[in-house]
């Protein structure tokens, strides 16, 4: 079992065409999809029409795709990019967002969350009080948990790769963005993720005679295309980080 591990595409239409191509390459058996995976001043519709001719063993909901499902009138005109994701998609993409479960399970021993398995606004893996992220203690980890007991654990929403192992033996891993390699939010606290670079990033995860291996891949594509669209809807701070992974760093 060789499992493709996407999460965070973010209507990236270009990262996603060359991370399933690469993936494709390396003879994946199977992909899944931890979320966030229509918001942004791309290409949503495209996308969405893309992902429909591939077949993913599952996909779970980010919080910004139940953002899109569940935006009013008055948070649209407030949010020009989220205004126009809504109406770039139309009804049928919201409908399949709608339909996405928070968590899921896959073959023996692979659970799914975007999150944590009970929220997907929260960081599993890392704390962000400093204002950059910091892999949490093993205790704090296994309580956001919870009951989950499979041996691995697929998470995304913070946009930074990372493969933790705990004390029990269970893995967690998150695969990084594919489409989009550093931000910036306000929530919990004023705080940036930065990957560095530009590439597109996902987590092939293989389960063999020794236990699961996990490697992570970082590929390069045209995202010139994706930071001029980002531009063309008034997004500098995305055309930054789509352009050069970082947010407070080199502009490269």
């Amino acid at each position: 079992m060789k499992l493709a591990v996407f999460a965070d595409i973010h209507a990236n239409v270009w990262a996603l065409e060359a991370v399933l191509a690469d993936a494709t390459e390396r003879g994946v058996t199977a992909f899944l999809n931890l979320g966030d995976v229509l918001y942004g001043p791309l290409r949503p519709r495209e996308t969405y029409e893309r992902l429909m001719n591939v077949s993913f063993a599952a996909t779970v909901q980010g919080n910004q795709d139940r953002q899109i499902c569940e935006t009013t009138a008055s948070e649209s005109s407030a949010n020009p990019t989220l205004a126009y994701v809504v109406s770039d998609l139309g009804r049928e993409p919201v409908k399949w967002l709608q339909e996405l479960a928070p968590t899921a399970r896959f073959g023996d021993g692979v659970f799914l969350c975007h999150g944590t398995p009970t929220s997907d606004t929260t960081y599993l893996l890392e704390d962000v009080d400093s204002g950059h992220p910091m892999v949490r203690p093993a205790a704090s980890i296994l309580a956001l948990l919870g009951g989950v007991t499979e041996p691995v654990v697929l998470c995304g929403h913070t946009h930074i790769p990372r493969l933790v192992e705990l004390p029990d033996g269970r893995i967690i891993v998150n695969p990084g963005s594919v489409g989009l390699p550093a931000y910036a939010d306000e929530s919990p606290v004023r705080h940036v993720m930065e990957t560095y670079s530009p590439h597109a990033s996902y987590a092939i995860v293989e389960r063999g005679e020794r236990g699961w291996g996990v490697s992570f891949h970082r590929v390069a594509y045209d995202h010139g295309q994706a930071a001029r669209a980002a531009e063309s809807h008034g997004r500098e701070d995305w055309a930054r980080a789509l352009r050069t992974g970082w947010m407070t760093g080199p502009a490269g």
